[in-house]
């Protein structure tokens, strides 16, 4: 892609969230939530490959049924209430409309279908785009309109726990495992939004720095499917061995960044007399704890090619800048002992 074209899209993209961050009236929101789209669709489209057209369409549609429904909700809310200002959500009705239009936005379960299709067809950067910073923006909205029907809040955040992982357990390609991640990530935020919109903010930086390290970590392998996954340790040796710490992290596991939000999380809910919300969600980590045991086993566990069929894939070594990936990588690993200094700074 022409580079000037690219600092174009980039910029709207920037553009796009930092308007719905700024903005206080639903229009404005709306616009800049339409100008994140419409960034994305020729980044995700540029390699003019049947699977990213379809990818492409599949998001501009769900985007484009999201946004419609958000405008609808906005419109109703003005005509019952006379208010567009985005924190004067009163009624009930556009308040629910408004949380299922952006659960629809983010991939939020049972709205969540449209994600794995859609990442399965894009690459790994445009992947990793579309997983953190496309989130953004709609979590601003919902942070701002702190949806006032709780039983909603935890419905979509246990549906979402519980299908992000049943739904990563039987993939063997990577991208469709880390939309499911994503999906059962966002269940946990949504879980404690209405206690502890901090901890939901917290839980979202460290799902981005985890994520992060992990898409750059397959990029660096060029590795789309699992078994290509197997023959990583004769590429980066050293890189194979902490994979697993970045993937058991994600996973929620301690001493890793990881368990921070999790464990913060069960606690808050216990504190608010939700313990069998709290054991729900704490068994759905289980399940994706699973696949990314897996996934931690095709990796540094079995020395390839006694695990393969075929033969090695061909791959030049990669010329990706590795301060990025170190830096997240330490990141994700070793923040653990910082949960007392960010509890203090949650709780003041």
């Amino acid at each position: 892609m022409n580079p000037y074209i690219l600092a174009i899209l980039l910029f709207g993209l920037r553009l796009g969230t930092t308007i719905t961050f700024a903005s206080s009236h639903w229009l404005l929101a709306w616009m800049g939530l339409e100008m994140n789209t419409l960034a994305i669709m020729p980044l995700m489209a540029q390699h003019h490959h049947p699977r990213a057209i379809e990818a492409t369409t599949k998001y501009f549609l769900t985007q484009a049924a999201a946004a419609a429904t958000l405008l609808f909700a906005s419109v109703t809310n003005a005509w019952l209430t006379g208010q567009w200002e985005i924190q004067q959500i009163t009624h009930p009705l556009p308040s629910t409309m408004i949380t299922l239009a952006l659960a629809l936005k983010i991939g939020l379960a049972p709205l969540h279908a449209w994600l794995p299709e859609v990442l399965q067809g894009l690459d790994l950067t445009t992947g990793l785009i579309l997983s953190t910073w496309q989130k953004l923006a709609p979590f601003a909205l919902i942070l701002q309109i702190q949806p006032s029907n709780s039983t909603l809040l935890i419905i979509l955040g246990l549906t979402s726990a519980l299908i992000g992982g049943w739904g990563g357990l039987n993939q063997t390609q990577l991208r469709k495992i880390l939309a499911y991640s994503s999906i059962a990530h966002l269940g946990w935020m949504i879980l404690v939004l209405q206690f502890s919109p901090s901890l939901t903010l917290l839980t979202l930086l460290t799902y981005f720095i985890m994520t992060f390290s992990t898409f750059l970590v397959f990029k660096l392998n060029k590795a789309t499917n699992i078994n290509t996954l197997a023959t990583s340790w004769t590429k980066a040796p050293t890189l194979t061995a902490l994979a697993p710490l970045i993937l058991l992290s994600l996973g929620g596991l301690p001493p890793l960044t990881g368990f921070m939000p999790k464990w913060l999380i069960l606690q808050e809910l216990t504190k608010q007399g939700l313990a069998p919300t709290a054991t729900l969600a704490a068994l759905s980590a289980l399940l994706s704890l699973y696949f990314y045991l897996r996934l931690s086993y095709a990796m540094s566990l079995t020395i390839s090619p006694n695990n393969l069929t075929g033969t090695t894939p061909w791959r030049f070594s990669s010329t990706q800048l590795t301060y990025p990936l170190a830096t997240s990588t330490a990141m994700t690993i070793c923040l653990l002992p910082l949960t007392p200094a960010i509890s203090a700074l949650l709780n003041p």
